[in-house]
């Protein structure tokens, strides 16, 4: 079976790639397929989201389309960013830009409990899907740490481990973060449908 990524960020996509490389699947990009789309993301939820993504991409190739939503929820900031991580702050702003924003409102706050969040979303073109979701819990930092990673992981301190979400190898990334454990979930229930549709 084949199924296409629902995304354009080369580095999400190595991430699920990784991950995902024990199912029984040949994950291709847009780009292999010969599409190039970036639907709206009009949602106001990370399911609602990553679903809008993968009937998208499901709808223009004819393929099963996995998308992935996800952002950080900042506890002092009444969840913000959330679904709006990727498009923090004005337009124009790269991630450290989104950072050193989100570093400034947190000015003088005490409570700086915040979570990474990923729903994975798998489009299929009989009209079923399946929806995972998968959280990492963490504070935001006082000062950046770290330059492995995307988005806000200089920021994303894990106090258990004593770093950054940047300062972790991609494995160990891949074993913790809020991706890998919507994937994670992501692999039981698809295992559990292909079995279904096997029988």
């Amino acid at each position: 079976m084949k199924a296409v990524l629902a995304s354009h960020n080369k580095k999400k996509m190595s991430e699920m790639r990784a991950i995902l490389a024990g199912i029984d699947v040949e994950i291709l990009s847009q780009a292999d397929v010969g599409v190039d789309l970036e639907p709206e993301e009009t949602g106001t939820t990370f399911e609602e989201n990553a679903r809008i993504k993968a009937k998208a991409i499901m709808e223009a190739t004819g393929l099963p389309a996995i998308a992935d939503d996800s952002g950080l929820m900042v506890d002092a900031l009444d969840g913000a960013p959330g679904v709006y991580s990727a498009r923090y702050g004005h337009e124009g702003l790269d991630d450290a830009g989104r950072w050193q924003l989100l570093l400034k409102n947190m000015e003088g706050q005490t409570n700086r409990a915040c979570r990474y969040v990923s729903v994975i979303c798998c489009a299929f073109p009989d009209g079923t899907e399946l929806m995972a979701r998968g959280e990492c819990h963490g504070q935001v930092a006082e000062i950046p740490r770290g330059d492995g990673g995307f988005g806000y992981d200089p920021v994303f301190w894990l106090p258990e481990l004593g770093k950054s979400m940047a300062e972790l190898s991609p494995e160990e990334k891949n074993r913790i973060s809020h991706r890998g454990k919507a994937l994670g979930v992501f692999k039981e229930e698809w295992e559990k449908k292909r079995n279904g549709t096997d029988q």
